[in-house]
């Protein structure tokens, strides 16, 4: 099982960028995709279907606003639209799906950045979002969380952790919240296998040689429970590829 996620920005201006021509390389089994901006009804869905993916479409209500979706070649037996969390619901954060006794969860973080309300919003969706998949580890033990955490985790995850220590995805009460989640049964798989600094998933668009210079956040993960530790065969993260502000982070699994 190859994984990919991905935030695109908007996946009609991803697929305007080549997000096709990418997916037609096959880089994976099932590509979760965060701020697709869009309704189904709104894009060319049938692109997908031509390269063999399923697409299930959890959008929000607000138009050209958040929004996931997952595209896949492995037909899930379940498919769950949201928590129960109306308004993490409404503004369409996550969509889950089964392949067997795996629980593959496909999730927006809210940001904190647009200012104190959000950022509140922000604790309050995380404290949910846990308490939620703890309950879920009960009835399914196997569960991938794979997403945009907007939250960089430690100061290896980000260029400038002193400069941006009073930053929204990056303050101590988020990054403290991610080291209880971990320690909680989680696996940040990409550090399973990779130590090395340098290594990011988000570059800010305000300054055009941001990226270019690699002054970038890692805050796209893959995370598996602890049940699914032995499963892992590889991670890594796609900074070449270029249809968004983000890039795609990949993980594999074996059976």
């Amino acid at each position: 099982m190859r994984i990919i996620s991905y935030n695109v920005n908007g996946i009609r201006a991803a697929m305007n960028k080549g997000l096709m021509d990418w997916l037609k390389t096959e880089p994976a089994d099932i590509i979760c995709i965060q701020e697709t901006k869009a309704h189904r009804d709104n894009v060319n869905y049938q692109l997908f279907t031509d390269l063999g993916y399923d697409d299930y479409w959890f959008s929000a209500q607000k138009k050209g606003y958040s929004g996931v979706a997952v595209f896949t070649k492995i037909k899930p037996d379940h498919v769950e639209y949201g928590t129960g969390h109306k308004v993490s619901d409404d503004e369409g954060r996550v969509i889950q799906l089964d392949f067997g006794d795996i629980r593959l969860i496909n999730a927006y973080f809210p940001s904190g950045t647009s200012g104190d309300e959000r950022q509140t919003f922000k604790y309050g969706w995380l404290s949910e979002f846990q308490t939620y998949v703890d309950n879920l580890r009960k009835q399914k033990p196997k569960l991938i969380l794979c997403g945009d955490y907007n939250i960089a985790h430690n100061e290896i995850d980000i260029h400038d952790p002193k400069g941006n220590k009073k930053s929204s995805g990056f303050l101590p009460e988020e990054r403290e919240w991610m080291t209880k989640f971990l320690e909680s049964g989680w696996v940040d798989t990409f550090r399973t296998f990779h130590q090395e600094p340098h290594r990011y998933s988000w570059w800010s668009q305000r300054f055009p040689t941001v990226r270019l210079n690699n002054k970038g956040w890692r805050i796209d993960y893959i995370s598996v429970t602890e049940a699914l530790r032995a499963n892992l065969v590889a991670a890594d993260i796609y900074p070449d590829v270029k249809h968004s502000d983000h890039c795609p982070v990949y993980l594999e699994l074996k059976p």
